[in-house]
């Protein structure tokens, strides 16, 4: 458990202002601040949709190729090996390219991306296309640490909050909307839908960017090189990073295996019905200002240790919920509240603890969805063999691995 003095340490980082290795020169931004802060919280939560869309098709996917549900669910964690390889190779250049001509890039690739999917006529087809689609899909880990440059010290942590709300609205708006869409049209439908709103707002917010002249001081993709010695020198970054991508994969291995649950043989739910559990993640998009708050007065490390309360108490709840219904909303709440809580905390140490915010975000957010993928593969595999009890052991088990590691590398 990180001492008074981490704590101390990590409030005076976050007071600290985020700077860049790379010298770049913008030029004064027609939009006003506000709009320009609403502007990318919204193409986040369009961006993040894509990452989770699979998720509640699963059962319709499966229909239309000829398999089972479970023999489909791996390309739910497709996705999210396929965001994490693109946070190593796109979001490092936050600090040394310009941002708008790499968003626009990032949108139509995302866009094209996503039709293909919906042509997609089997399994290994479609995972191809959400793949690429993912990786194009990094936007808002390019623009989080301009946020948090351009963000009043005090107000940093809130600043990156709304943006994590943005994050998170979109995560619920895949499951819920997309469960819905997809009984409604079809899940071919769901991913034309959602290239349409990639490329509108994709492009909008790179028209919004401020124009920008960088000046690179190595190889284009010497960011991903820098990595590792970014974390070495930077301990409250490392344990940010292990932490989250504990976090992230116990919400993981839960979250994408719960519409598993819901539509199989004890519950028997629709896919539409399903999805509606997914608005009990709007307790995240409610949490992540409270969370910005507490982090901006108290520091990171209080909010972090409350989370990780929040997520051991949402296990076992999730394990009852395999024959109780009122544990699954009870757990689904506090897991989305951990689950943002700790990612504010988290997100905010890691962009103002180096001088390279763009590089320290992507070790950060790699961290989290690498502990999110091989999670969610894992609990999978789980599933088949061990019901819904081996997803929770599997989420329990990268619960405790999180905290226990980093503990250990703290004393």
């Amino acid at each position: 458990m990180p001492s008074v003095a981490a704590s101390r340490a990590t409030r005076d980082t976050q007071a600290a202002p985020a700077s860049s290795a790379s010298s770049v020169t913008r030029t004064r931004r027609s939009v006003p601040p506000g709009l320009f802060l609403t502007l990318i919280a919204v193409c986040t939560a369009v961006t993040a949709a894509n990452i989770y869309i699979a998720a509640p098709l699963l059962p319709l996917m499966a229909r239309d190729f000829g398999s089972t549900a479970s023999g489909v669910a791996w390309i739910a964690s497709v996705a999210q090996f396929g965001y994490a390889a693109g946070l190593l190779f796109f979001a490092p250049l936050g600090d040394s390219v310009n941002r708008r001509r790499l968003v626009a890039v990032l949108s139509v690739v995302t866009t094209l991306a996503l039709g293909l999917g919906a042509a997609a006529t089997g399994a290994t087809a479609l995972a191809a296309a959400v793949l690429v689609a993912s990786a194009a899909t990094v936007v808002p880990q390019l623009l989080v640490p301009l946020v948090a440059a351009r963000a009043p010290a005090d107000r940093r942590a809130r600043h990156v909050a709304a943006i994590i709300a943005g994050l998170f609205t979109g995560i619920v708006a895949a499951r819920v909307l997309g469960g819905l869409a997809g009984q409604a049209f079809g899940w071919r439908a769901v991913f034309l839908g959602a290239a349409a709103l990639t490329a509108v707002l994709g492009l909008t917010t790179a028209a919004a960017l401020p124009a920008e002249r960088p000046v690179r001081t190595g190889p284009l993709f010497s960011g991903l090189v820098r990595i590792p010695t970014v974390l070495r020198a930077s301990p409250e970054l490392w344990r940010s990073c292990v932490r989250q991508a504990g976090m992230y994969g116990a919400w993981s291995a839960l979250w994408t295996s719960l519409a598993l649950l819901l539509t199989g043989g004890h519950y028997g739910l629709s896919t539409a019905t399903a999805g509606l559990f997914g608005l009990f993640g709007l307790s995240a998009s409610v949490v992540a200002p409270l969370a910005g708050g507490l982090v901006d007065r108290f520091g990171a490390a209080r909010v972090v240790r409350a989370a990780f309360g929040l997520a051991a108490v949402s296990v076992p709840l999730f394990w009852l919920g395999g024959s109780a219904l009122w544990a699954v909303c009870a757990a689904a709440v506090l897991i989305h509240a951990a689950l943002v809580a700790s990612h504010v905390a988290n997100q905010t140490v890691a962009l103002t603890t180096t001088s390279t915010p763009a590089v320290a975000n992507t070790a950060y957010v790699v961290a989290g969805f690498a502990g999110g993928a091989s999670a969610s593969a894992l609990a999978a595999t789980a599933f088949t063999h061990q019901g819904w009890g081996g997803v929770c052991a599997v989420a329990g088990v990268w619960l405790l691995l999180g905290w226990v590691v980093t503990i250990r590398r703290a004393r």
